[in-house]
């Protein structure tokens, strides 16, 4: 209640004067308030109503304070207005999506999209984001202070894209809400629990997305992602701690639960026939969750949309992936042909994943020396231990 209520009446409260910092600090007096008066007075029959009541409130108080009169005319006038609509009207309108398509504005840096939206939508405190974020609380502070002072100052629209703006706006916010997974799910076994729980929190943010657009199949797309790879989350790891490679996963360990939720909601983004990135991505993870139901792993099938996503995004990542499904389908020669051609304009040697991939394809393909040498650089650009310690395994293996 408390997650879904902050990021529904920040988002009310900011619609009218674009300022989110502002309407944070009064949503968060207004909660201190509920904390004193409802222990005596009892819960109102309309609590978000009274805190948003509260908060604006609040709103007037610090512009009478805070600004000479002509300053602060415009500003008392919209909030005196939005306290009369609250007190006069019924439910609050949910303008969370707009918020989202705010928060990915082209004016905002790419780099602080799923922060913000973690921070406005969530209410997660600077800390937590930058401690999943592996980056100080000051400057992480700093960031969003800054993205939201241009948000203001820009006078960023808070409404929802029309139909022909959609598709390239929301592959920005879906692409902030997977950055927000993509950092939880590497910080999953990390001793901080807010970067563990990051992923939680990207999942969250993902059927919101899919809740509120609902004819976008890309939305579906990406929340079927998430729950494919979260499903495997307690497998990752054994009962020691070691790391553990998807191929070797005991599947009694995945969330059957959570699996046949993607499966259904990958079938209804199929249905509308508009694929794209995180659709194909999902249709991966669902050819590899075959394993659960006793199947086999279809590496034809994965090679093949490999190939696909690689046409449609030429992404690094991507191609390291689909060179490491061609090995299954076609032997190690022909992956390490496609990681050679990756590899060929630069931009993979610092990339760990492209050296444990060749190194392993190396190993399979008898090239023993240039299998050692791909391990040592994987494990020197791996900072998990479980990882790590996987790796050297495997390097000793050689001999």
């Amino acid at each position: 209640m408390a997650r879904e209520s902050y990021g529904r009446l920040v988002a009310f409260l900011a619609a009218r004067d674009r300022d989110i910092a502002s309407a944070e600090d009064a949503f968060s007096d207004a909660l201190a308030a509920a904390l004193a008066d409802w222990p005596r007075r009892g819960v109102p029959a309309n609590p978000e109503g009274w805190l948003i009541v509260t908060a604006r409130r609040r709103r007037i108080d610090a512009a009478r304070r805070g600004r000479v009169a002509d300053e602060a005319s415009e500003t008392l006038r919209l909030a005196a207005e939005e306290l009369q609509a609250v007190e006069d009207a019924g439910p609050i309108p949910d303008r969370r999506l707009a918020l989202m398509f705010v928060c990915a504005h082209p004016a905002i840096d790419e780099a602080v999209r799923a922060p913000l939206m973690l921070q406005t939508i969530l209410g997660l405190d600077a800390t937590a984001i930058a401690s999943a974020f592996l980056v100080s609380p000051a400057a992480m502070g700093q960031r969003l202070s800054r993205a939201k002072a241009k948000i203001r100052l820009a006078g960023a629209p808070f409404r929802v894209p029309e139909r022909d703006e959609l598709p390239e706006r929301l592959g920005a916010v879906l692409e902030a809400i997977y950055a927000a997974f993509a950092h939880g799910w590497e910080q999953a076994f990390a001793d901080d629990p807010r970067g563990r729980n990051l992923a939680e929190e990207a999942i969250w943010l993902g059927r919101l997305v899919a809740s509120l657009a609902l004819d976008e199949p890309e939305a579906l797309g990406l929340l079927a992602l998430m729950l494919y790879a979260d499903s495997r989350r307690a497998a990752r790891r054994d009962a020691a701690g070691r790391y553990v490679p998807l191929a070797e996963q005991e599947v009694s360990r995945w969330n059957a639960a959570a699996i046949d939720e993607a499966e259904r909601l990958l079938t209804v983004a199929g249905a509308r026939r508009a694929p794209g990135r995180f659709q194909l991505e999902a249709a991966i993870q669902s050819a590899h969750a075959a394993r659960i139901h006793g199947g086999a792993t279809d590496w034809p099938a994965i090679a093949a949309l490999y190939d696909a996503l690689y046409a449609l995004t030429e992404s690094k990542v991507v191609a390291v992936n689909r060179a490491v499904a061609t090995a299954e389908a076609r032997g190690a020669t022909a992956g390490l042909a496609l990681l050679e051609a990756a590899a060929a304009d630069g931009g993979l040697d610092g990339y760990q994943s492209y050296w444990a991939a060749r190194a392993a394809l190396s190993a399979r393909a008898g090239r023993k020396d240039e299998a050692r040498e791909a391990y040592r650089r994987a494990i020197g650009l791996e900072f998990d231990p479980a990882t790590r310690a996987f790796l050297l395994e495997r390097l000793a293996s050689l001999g």
